[in-house]
């Protein structure tokens, strides 16, 4: 009797980001390492591994991040993201600002 044992991989997180241009624009996207990510964008190491949108223009700052728990569900929320306008793409950076801004600082836990 054949008996097939299927290994558990573990599900990597997945997340949607938000990049703001020097150009002002928004670029959104998906990894499952922000931080790599990020680099690549920027062409550290002398690499330039990021998004063709970031040829011609510089990444500036990371506005947004949002975790998914899966490829699927970051792709999916990706497409809605990039689908809104700048000023609601505005909105859902404050939300979430607002949202941190709620936990206790370190200092004030102490």
């Amino acid at each position: 009797m054949n008996t097939i044992i299927k290994k558990e991989v573990p599900q990597k997180t997945w997340f949607v980001y938000i990049i703001l241009g020097t150009d002002g624009n928004y670029y959104t996207g998906i990894t499952t390492d922000v931080q790599r990510r990020w680099q690549e964008h920027c062409g550290a190491n002398g690499k330039s591994l990021g998004a063709k949108y970031f040829r011609g223009r510089k990444p500036l700052q990371l506005v947004y991040v949002e975790s998914q728990l899966n490829r699927s569900g970051a792709t999916k929320r990706e497409c809605q993201i990039k689908k809104l306008s700048k000023s609601h793409k505005q909105e859902l950076i404050i939300q979430k600002l607002n949202q941190i801004a709620k936990f206790p600082s370190i200092k004030s836990i102490r």
